[in-house]
This record gives C-alpha cells, structure tokens and sequence, in this order.
C-alpha cells in the first residue's frame, strides 16, 4: 500500500479525493463537497487496525469501504432528517416575515373593518336624526292640527255662550217690558178703581143730602 496521505469521505457515494488509494486519510474536519456535506475519517487506522487483527489488505479494504458506505449513508439520512442552523433561521425568517404579513393584513382587515363600523354607525346615526326630525314634524303637525281644533272650539262655544247671552238679555228685556206694562195697567186699574170708588161715594152722598132735603 501506498505510504502517501488519501482522504476518504462520508457522502452518498464513496470516491477518492486525492492520490490513487481512498483507505488512507486522517480526520481533519468536516465541510460541504460539490453540495454534498462531506465527513472526513481516518480510513488508513481502520485498515491497518484490521490488518493487525490478520484481515488480509484486501479484505480490510473492503471492509472498511462498507462502514464507510453504511456510515455515509446514515450520516446523510441524519443530515436530511435535520434541518441545518441555516436552514432553521432561513424558514425562521420566512416564517417571521408570514407572520408580518399576516399582521400587517389582520391590522389591515381591522382597520378596514372598523372604517365600514363607524361608517355605518354615523348612517345609522344620520337615519335616527332623519326619524327624529320626522317625527318632530309629525308631532308638531298634529300638535298645530289639535290647537287649531281647539282654536275653533273655543271660538265655537265663545259664539254660542254670546249668543246665549244675547237670548239671555233679551228675554231679561223682554220681561222687564212685560213688567213695566202689568205696572202700568196694574197703576191704571186701580186709578180706574179709584175714581170708581170716588165716584160711588159722591153719588152715595148725593143721594143722601137729596133723601134728607126731602124728608125736611
């Protein structure tokens, strides 16, 4: 085997990186290769370890090529199973910048909604307005209608109350007439009366002095 350094790596396929033999590299550190996360190992002390075991070179090689390969392969599983730092702050980031989009629309939305609220509130407000002066119209309608009844009504009775006074006036004229004419034929009897009675009376005497002048 060759005494110089060859690298061998953990990869989803096994190649040399440098010189002709891929079994004698040392770790030194680990780094992405072509897009490929490259895992560096000491292959070289694996096949020597086997040889001292008295594996053959050739079985050795082998070997060590398939804990390689097995190696390589579940490494790659992990690293595809796990997301790298990277890529947890890139989809941390993405989703940062959802959830700002989500805010600034749910801010939007909100605002959004609450312009069409006071909206309709101040529609709302402006219809009670609109009822309110109806209404007040109405009442003041009906209020000018029932004064003006009253109006009328009054004026009505305050027409029969004269008229009934006038009546009332009236017939106190008329009685008093009727009253002063019974005084009057009352006054004018009892002259009658009177003069009747005066009469009688000077008739009586006449009588009387002409009955005593005859029996003298």
């Amino acid at each position: 085997m060759a005494a110089c350094k060859r690298v061998g790596y953990f990869g989803p396929k096994l190649g040399a990186l440098a010189g002709r033999n891929r079994f004698d590299g040392r770790l030194l550190s680990n780094h992405p290769f072509n897009g490929k996360r490259l895992f560096l190992v000491d292959t070289l002390a694996l096949v020597r370890k086997l040889e001292g075991q008295g594996v053959p070179t050739k079985q050795a090689e082998a070997i060590t090529a398939a804990i390689t390969e097995v190696l390589s392969d579940s490494l790659e599983n992990v690293a595809q199973t796990f997301v790298s730092k990277a890529d947890l702050q890139r989809l941390e980031m993405i989703q940062e910048a959802k959830l700002s989009k989500f805010k600034s629309e749910v801010q939007s939305c909100q605002e959004n909604h609450f312009s069409l609220l006071q909206h309709e509130i101040e529609k709302l407000r402006s219809d009670i307005e609109k009822m309110r002066s109806e209404l007040r119209y109405e009442i003041d309608k009906v209020s000018a209608g029932h004064r003006l009844d009253l109006n009328l009504e009054r004026g009505r009775i305050r027409d029969e109350l004269a008229n009934q006074n006038q009546e009332t006036a009236n017939l106190t004229n008329k009685l008093d007439r009727e009253i002063h004419t019974l005084r009057a034929q009352l006054e004018a009897a009892k002259y009658d009366v009177i003069k009747y009675c005066i009469g009688t009376l000077v008739s009586i005497s006449a009588v009387g002095l002409a009955v005593v002048r005859l029996l003298k």
